[in-house]
């Protein structure tokens, strides 16, 4: 892997990785299977981590296509896609985001009458597989769109992100006792300042791009 290959590899994993945001997701997952079985969360662990995988990579090699049928530039998508990844990153970074997540997580619980199949809605989406992670797989994969090892190394860092989430779900209820709430906060808040830059530079890319050609 060249160094070119390799600076991708790590903007990619790293956009990703605050996107999906694996270690705010695995305490959500603690609450919504508290009480199942450790075979039922495994499952559900292992099946949502993969419908995740599949709607990425669909929206990976079809996002483009989908977006020429609805007559939106990639510019247009990319500017749109920084503004909503600067939105997550300002509740990630006064844990709206969280708490929005946790009320969620709540709700679930009220009506649930037994082990619930979580894999779908929520585990998939939105938590793995959200707008934010649809947005980012896709503009990365525009801009790599007439280099295809460049794409298979966005591919690659997207699903060694979905690999760290499903480690990290089924070590969920250890994490969630050793980070407690307030390491949680503080890695959600570094994450959201990371967040904020990567979006902002999309915003820049896709502005520039419309007005200057690049």
């Amino acid at each position: 892997m060249d160094m070119a290959m390799l600076d991708l590899f790590i903007a990619s994993f790293v956009t990703l990785f605050v996107v999906i945001d694996a270690l705010g997701v695995a305490p959500i997952f603690a609450t919504l299977t508290a009480g199942a079985s450790a075979a039922h969360s495994r499952s559900m662990a292992i099946r949502g981590t993969i419908y995740a995988a599949g709607l990425l990579l669909s929206f990976a090699f079809g996002g483009e296509w989908l977006l020429s049928r609805m007559g939106v530039s990639l510019d247009a998508f990319r500017t749109a896609g920084g503004l909503l990844l600067l939105l997550m990153s300002i509740e990630m970074l006064f844990e709206k985001r969280q708490a929005r997540r946790e009320s969620r997580a709540e709700t679930m619980l009220e009506d649930e009458d037994g082990p619930e199949d979580i894999s779908v809605f929520p585990l998939a989406i939105p938590l793995l597989a959200g707008p934010g992670s649809i947005a980012a797989v896709m503009i990365f994969m525009s801009q790599q769109h007439d280099h295809p090892m460049a794409q298979l190394v966005v591919v690659s860092a997207m699903l060694a992100n979905l690999l760290i989430a499903l480690i990290l779900l089924l070590i969920a209820p250890w994490l969630l006792r050793v980070m407690g709430h307030t390491v949680g906060a503080l890695i959600t808040r570094v994450f959201g300042v990371i967040l904020a830059a990567l979006s902002v530079q999309l915003i820049f890319d896709g502005v520039k791009n419309v007005f200057f050609g690049g």
